[in-house]
Parts: structure tokens; sequence; C-alpha cells
């Protein structure tokens, strides 16, 4: 989950399931609480809680990286058995190759700045390899400093991942009120560091039962944190959407889907379904060599989204005097949220697009085609989009000319409102933020770029056949365009969750009624649920608001 403080800052709290699906850049968020290091320098770290499961973190503690102390694990008394103890202790997962290289920089920070370029280039190299060949955990290529109160394992005897696939597989940690509370605690120290909360981006793998914690999370924010908004984004992992064995487990998989989404979408004001596929056969697959099989890749891409079309949070609110030269288009989370959701369809689920690197602006034939360009990262919506209700929320930072050279900001602005007024069918209403500062590829970054895409992110041409991913030896920056839309392209998502309830969980003698039954869910709260996901489908069949009011 993520949270925003400050009226120009997010604060962040992330569910996750299996930790391999989560990539954190060390680029976000803007704002950052303040803490110290052991040997008492001063720091910053993101205003961020991870819930994560036991041995999640990898060489990581969970009470994090500022820190080297942590209960020797014969100190932990267990309070609630009197009997005999047998204990278990795993081996402590070593750091990788990436993590040793932070460690020894900040060791002796010299190494960092000087040495030969012909060292570091070979260094690197290494460094990529080993991030290629072995992630196992989203620790694994983390470069953030992470406060005590960040980083939450939860407690529980489950540790097999195939086994907590599901909604109902969660409830022992979702009726344990203490671990609730911790949550709620960890939450609270970050906002009282906020001097006015901006709002609360909240990220979750809700492939499986990590969504019943995060709706148990989301509704005690909902409490809490009345006037405050949530931006909620459902992140999957590619390879989660593989196909059911036997119809049994189709009918789990198909309830847990409607469930999960009616509960999620009960307690935010803004939700972004995310998880397209096959990134590796998409409009990205000319630019980017992505292996789905590999979250670290996949990841990347949908981290860089999110990335990018939360810039306006961090951009500088202009006055009337203000210096237009390098950004445009400030929002703060509600504004994003009245924007998308209180106008046209007035409908709360949205779709994220993403085009990296983006096209040239001063190249008319690309930019005529920014839409082509603009590839969806949200599962089952419709391929064409002409709803003249729509609203949608524009973000393209770093852009750059045909020879490489970075535009301005009023160049930017003419050249997509030029193609927006062709459009045959315009959406009701658009907001577009400009930035000319480009999203940075480092290290960590994946090496996923295409053989034509160039140093500063500038398409070169279209023959990369051949030729060796790219990274961040090659690359330091690409151009990115992304968008959030509210618009009819969601219905299919909607209704087939909607249908998937009715089908199996309300309808008389369904066969998954015993399944949600078993997952805690009495019949009225089953109803309940259909209604909610019924309201969702109305700002596209206003004539459902005709037949339902009985007043």
């Amino acid at each position: 989950m993520s949270c925003s403080g400050s009226p120009t800052t997010p604060t962040s709290t992330r569910c996750s399931g299996p930790p391999r699906w989560t990539w954190t850049s060390s680029t976000a968020p803007a704002r950052r609480t303040s803490a110290r290091f052991h040997q008492g320098v001063p720091t910053y770290c993101p205003r961020l809680v991870s819930v994560g499961s036991r041995g999640s973190l990898g060489s990581l503690s969970s009470s994090g990286n500022l820190s080297q102390t942590s209960a020797p694990a014969d100190q932990l008394d267990i309070i609630t058995w009197s009997g005999n103890v047998t204990k278990s202790v795993s081996k402590p997962h070593g750091r990788n190759l990436f993590l040793q290289s932070l460690v020894e920089e900040g060791q002796n920070p010299s190494t960092s700045n000087g040495g030969s370029n012909s060292q570091k280039s070979v260094e690197d190299k290494d460094l990529i390899e080993c991030l290629e060949n072995g992630v196992n955990f989203w620790t694994d290529y983390s470069k953030v400093q992470y406060h005590p109160q960040s980083l939450y394992e939860l407690h529980g005897s489950w540790t097999d991942f195939d086994k907590f696939d599901n909604y109902g597989s969660a409830q022992e940690v979702v009726l344990d009120w203490s671990q609730i509370e911790e949550m709620n605690e960890r939450l609270r120290f970050f906002v009282e560091e906020c001097d006015h909360i901006q709002g609360i981006q909240f990220i979750v793998d809700d492939s499986g039962g990590f969504s019943s914690v995060a709706a148990r999370f989301l509704e005690n924010i909902a409490d809490d944190y009345t006037n405050t908004p949530v931006l909620l984004y459902c992140v999957r992992d590619p390879v989660t959407l593989g196909s059911s064995r036997n119809k049994r487990e189709s009918i789990t998989r198909s309830l847990h889907d409607a469930v999960s989404f009616a509960k999620l979408s009960s307690y935010c004001n803004l939700m972004v379904p995310i998880g397209p596929p096959s990134l590796s056969r998409s409009y990205l697959s000319p630019y980017l060599y992505i292996q789905d099989e590999k979250p670290f890749h996949s990841s990347a891409v949908c981290a860089a989204a999110i990335h990018s079309v939360t810039v306006p949070f961090r951009l500088t609110r202009l006055g009337p005097s203000s210096n237009l030269a390098h950004s445009s288009g400030n929002l703060d989370i509600g504004e994003l949220v009245h924007i998308l959701s209180d106008q046209g369809r007035l409908n709360m689920i949205t779709a994220l697009d993403v085009a990296m690197p983006a096209p040239s602006l001063t190249d008319r034939d690309a930019m005529g085609n920014i839409e082509m360009k603009l590839q969806s990262l949200t599962p089952e919506i419709r391929d064409e989009d002409e709803d003249p209700y729509s609203v949608e929320s524009l973000v393209i930072h770093g852009a750059i000319d045909r020879g490489g050279q970075r535009t301005s900001i009023s160049q930017v602005k003419d050249s997509v409102c030029s193609v927006y007024e062709g459009r045959e069918t315009r959406a009701k209403f658009s907001h577009l933020a400009v930035s000319m500062c480009p999203l940075p590829v480092p290290l960590p970054f994946p090496s996923i770029f295409r053989g034509n895409i160039g140093r500063h992110g500038e398409i070169l041409g279209d023959n990369s056949e051949g030729t060796q991913p790219k990274g961040s030896i090659d690359i330091e920056s690409v151009p990115m365009a992304a968008r959030l839309r509210s618009s009819s392209a969601v219905l299919p998502f909607i209704e087939r969750r909607s249908g998937s309830l009715q089908k199996h969980g309300v309808a008389r003698g369904s066969v998954g009624s015993q399944v949600l039954r078993d997952w805690g869910f009495g019949r009225e709260e089953v109803q309940d649920m259909g209604e909610h996901l019924a309201k969702l489908l109305r700002p596209f069949y206003p004539e459902m608001d005709l037949t339902s009011d009985s007043d």
C-alpha cells in the first residue's frame, strides 16, 4: 500500500504476496521521514508500511537497514504456551553481489566516486548478471533505507504460498486482532509525521490471501481517516494469471477475483487494476525485451508506470508568477480522484496505460499514433475505446525530439493538444501534466531495453534483432508517457467479476456457495457484495438506476 503525506508528499503502505513481485524504486516518494543510521548519521526513509509473510524479506531484517540489532530467536518468549518447545532455525539468506556492493560503498564512499572507469564497468556487468539471474526477493534489488516501522512480517504457520492462494486462506491472519492493530499503529506513526496528509497510495498483490489482509487494513483506514482519499493499485504477477487445472479450481479462482474486487473497491476512492498477461507480446515488445517468467522484468515496467502516472503529486504547485520552464500540471491525490471518478461516467475503476519509452514529440507520425503507443497494463479491458464520456490524466516527462534533445514544456503541450484535437471521439475531460525530468535508469534497473533504444531513451530504428538487451550501463534515462483513464474500456473487467459472483455465489444452488461459506461469508454478505458490484456497473448502464429505484 502507499500513503501520501503533506500537500506534495506521498506516504506509503504495501500489502504484498510473494515478494517476487514488488519493485522498489529509490525515486519515490518525494518526501520522507528522517531517521538515523546505527552510526548516528542522518538519513531519510520513505513513508512506507510494507506487509509481507515471514521470510519474505530475504537478507533484510524486519527492523529495516538502519539498525543492525534484532532479537535473537532464543530470546523471543512464547507466553501462550507452557509445554515443551522445539526450535527450528533456518539458515539466514545472504546478500547477493549487488547488496554487498552497496554495503562496501557505504563503508568506503570513495569507491563509488573514484577508481578506474574500466574496473567500474567490469564490476557493473557482474552486478547486472547477478540481478538478472539471482533475484529471489524484492529486497535483492532494493537500494532504499527503511525505517524500523516500515517492514512488518505477518505471524502465522502458513509458509506455502500455493496454499495462500485465495481470499479465504488469510482468515487466520484477518481474525488476529493484534496483527491488524500493529499494522494500524505503524501507519499511524507515519501519518503523524505529515503536516497534512494528501492521501494514501495502497499497492496490493490481490492474487491470493493478501487481498483479504488488505481489505481489512483498508476498512480500518476508511474508519480512521474518513476524509483522506485512497488510491488503490491491485497488482498481479503475469505468472499468476494462468489457467486453472480443474472445474473446482476455476470456480474458486473466479470467486476469489469477484470477492477480492468487491471488498477492495469498497474501501478506496479510485482503483487501478494492474496485471498484463504478457508484456513480451505487447505493443511494448519492439522496444523492450521482457521475459514474462521474470517478475524482476515485469515489475520494473509496472513500477515505472506507477512512478510516471504519480509525477503530478510531486510537482511544485505553481502560482501566477511561477516559472513554467520545468513542469506543469501539478495535482494532489484528491484532485486526481475528483477528475477521474467525479466526472464523465462517475466510474472509480481506471485503466493504466504506458509508453516506455515515449515517442518523439516532434515526430508527427509517432504522435499521431500515441494512443497506439500507450500499452494498457490493466487486464481484461476493451482494446477499442471510443467513449465520449471518458476522462483521463496523461503524464509526459522527459520528452525528446528526433535529435534526442529535451523538448520544452510548451512544445509538449502544443504537440499533445494538436493530436487530441484531431481525435474522432474526444474525451469528456483530459488533464495533462508535463515535466522535463525523464525516468532515470540506474542500477539495479533490469536490462530490458532493446538495441534500438539510445542512451537517453531515443528510438534509433526498428532493427534490434540479434543485439543484447540494454540496461543501466548503456542507458541513462528514458522519456515516459503514462495515462490513467476512466472509460467504458474497463466494463468487461467489472462485468466478469459481477457475473462470476452471481453465477457461482448468489444464484440458488450455485456450486460456489459452500466455498464462500468456508471463507466466512453468510448469504446476506454475499448479496451485499453482489449489490456493490452492480453499483459499479450502473455508470455504464444508466437504465439500471431506473429499474432499481423503488422510491
